[in-house]
């Protein structure tokens, strides 16, 4: 039964009727807004995904845990409430527990939801079915972990999980379920009252007056100013003030792969084709939901003009974030969209624009080089290489621009980010801080389900074989879903050799003129081999038209590709040849 409302509660406990804990964590968790849980079914939780759907709930299940959390994770930072992954014990749970960790590195909100053993049995390591110490295990690797004991507790124990994921710099949270919590019943009234919604989950945190004050007086004395913009950027939502920030301040900025689209790619000050001439040549960088990690050479080195003698301003929910690879010279506390508001009003209308003797070189450095890639792009050798095939898929996306896009890979990766332009938030989805591989799947069908929308997948060879079991689940649901798998017969390309000269292929090469399409014919959904960019461009407008499971073999020279992709400097034994 579901939860009663305040005016039932009177009947409710005249009649005597009871709930169980099964349906206390479902009327918990809509009582909170959530509607929709991706997982996989198994003891002891089988019956919840059954009572979860018979209640209203979407209940998508899929074929591996790993990637229902991916999912989750994704649909977390698409909506702004916890994603929720539900999953059996010890096995399932270590699954999902991959995906946990990756969002909380992520700043994503989600809560991995595990059944597991009994306590008693557990802690006296009896031998339990799938015994394990799971909230132990899990909370190094999220945001906070719970257990839930008593019937009574189910709903402190949801509110908790997802105040935790949301509060703050949003992440992952661990919610444990023994398998008899399920089962326990109290009386239906006393646990409708037990209920939390929670309110107001991820309070505004306004930035100090002074702090303000400090970064605009850095940035208008600023002779070489740039605007980069993080993936927290995009998660904020603050669309209006991000743009009235870079347009009132005339500053060249610089999206990372999932803030691409907050102002669309083609937008006047963007300097994504500048990339490497604005972060050497800049001054002062304000970062908005950008962290100084390995993907932005922790700030330091080469990329930044050593020795830099920059300045940076830091927009982050997390006082400690600040200094953590080098100094912030204006630290800026609060949530993201007060922050960008405040920086806003103090700009005011007649704030300076950034000195032209900066702008010109930016933009035209970026023309520039935006007219080489233009000569690259319309080049149309065969077979097809990953520039000619791009240019195939950047004609789609701009001409669906409200299309989600996933991606993953190493050459398909990097390449699609620097080829693919976007034209509007949140509309990019991939590999995120730590660059893993098998995210695709999972947070294709994430995007489809939460936003209506037409997905396209372009997925590297190897990356989709880390998730490409789930074309069943994308053909189960009836998803609107397009994976592009570019297939060069290898990690980072298929001309390996082993180099003792024995049978065996390399350890990069796969199966040669594998037929990736056919998977997803055997489930009943289209599936195309393209060889041409015009066979993939027709291909591609075709699925998003049928609105069909499709999946497309683009097939590559495999030739192209390099170690690695782009971050040959991480691998050793490369970096030491080149």
């Amino acid at each position: 039964m579901t939860a009663t409302s305040p005016q039932e509660n009177h009947a409710v406990a005249d009649s005597g009727a009871q709930i169980d804990g099964f349906h206390l964590v479902i009327d918990a968790l809509k009582l909170n807004g959530i509607d929709t849980i991706f997982g996989l079914p198994g003891i002891p939780i089988t019956d919840l995904t059954r009572m979860a759907q018979g209640q209203g709930m979407r209940v998508i299940s899929f074929r591996h845990e790993q990637h229902a959390g991916n999912a989750a994770a994704a649909a977390g930072f698409l909506t702004q409430k916890p994603g929720i992954c539900l999953t059996v014990s010890a096995p399932g749970f270590l699954n999902g527990l991959t995906a946990l960790a990756n969002a909380t590195t992520n700043c994503f909100p989600m809560i991995l939801i595990s059944g597991s053993s009994e306590r008693e049995i557990v802690d006296l390591q009896q031998g339990d079915y799938e015994e394990m110490d799971q909230l132990a295990i899990a909370k190094p690797l999220c945001k906070a972990a719970f257990r839930v004991l008593h019937a009574e507790d189910i709903g402190v124990g949801i509110a908790r999980a997802i105040r935790s994921a949301l509060s703050g710099r949003p992440g992952g949270v661990y919610l444990d379920l023994p398998a008899k919590l399920f089962a326990q019943t109290m009386d239906a009234a006393k646990g409708a009252a037990s209920l939390i919604k929670v309110v107001d989950p991820a309070p505004r945190q306004i930035p100090a007056a002074d702090a303000v004050a400090r970064a605009l007086d850095l940035l208008k004395g600023a002779k070489r100013p740039l605007i980069l913009l993080g993936k927290g950027a995009a998660y904020a939502q603050a669309d209006a003030d991000i743009r009235a920030l870079v347009e009132t301040s005339g500053i060249p900025y610089l999206p990372m792969s999932m803030a691409k689209g907050l102002l669309p790619d083609t937008h006047a000050q963007c300097a994504s084709a500048a990339r490497s001439y604005v972060l050497a040549e800049s001054d002062v960088v304000l970062l908005i939901g950008a962290r100084l990690n390995w993907l932005l050479s922790h700030g330091k080195g080469k990329t930044w003009g050593a020795p830099t003698g920059k300045q940076f301003i830091q927009i982050d929910i997390s006082p400690t974030e600040m200094d953590s690879n080098v100094a912030i010279a204006a630290p800026l506390v609060g949530d993201i969209g007060s922050c960008v508001a405040a920086l806003v009003a103090g700009m005011g209308s007649h704030w300076p624009k950034a000195p032209a003797d900066w702008t010109g070189p930016v933009f035209s450095k970026r023309d520039a080089n935006q007219a080489k890639m233009a000569e690259t792009l319309a080049k149309n050798p065969s077979p097809m290489n990953f520039h000619s095939a791009l240019s195939a898929v950047r004609a789609v996306v701009k001409a669906h621009p409200d299309a989600m896009l996933v991606n993953e890979g190493a050459n398909t990766l990097d390449f699609t980010r620097s080829i693919v332009d976007m034209y509007q938030p949140r509309k990019r989805l991939d590999v995120g801080t730590w660059g893993i591989m098998g995210i695709g799947m999972g947070f294709a069908v994430a995007a489809a389900v939460v936003t209506g929308k037409p997905v396209i997948a372009i997925e590297g060879d190897s990356a989709f074989g880390f998730s490409g079991m789930e074309v069943e689940t994308i053909c189960r649901y009836h998803l609107p879903i397009c994976v592009v798998v570019f297939n060069n017969n290898g990690v980072y390309r298929g001309t390996d050799v082993n180099a003792s000269g024995g049978a065996d292929v390399a350890p990069t090469v796969f199966v040669k003129g594998a037929r990736y399409d056919k998977m997803m014919e055997a489930f009943g959904g289209v599936g195309v081999q393209a060889t041409t960019p015009a066979q993939l461009q027709e291909a591609m407008e075709a699925a998003i038209a049928s609105g069909q499971p499709t999946l497309i073999n683009a097939v590559i020279d495999e030739t192209a590709g390099t170690e690695s992709g782009r971050i040959t400097m991480l691998n050793p034994q490369t970096a030491k040849k080149t």
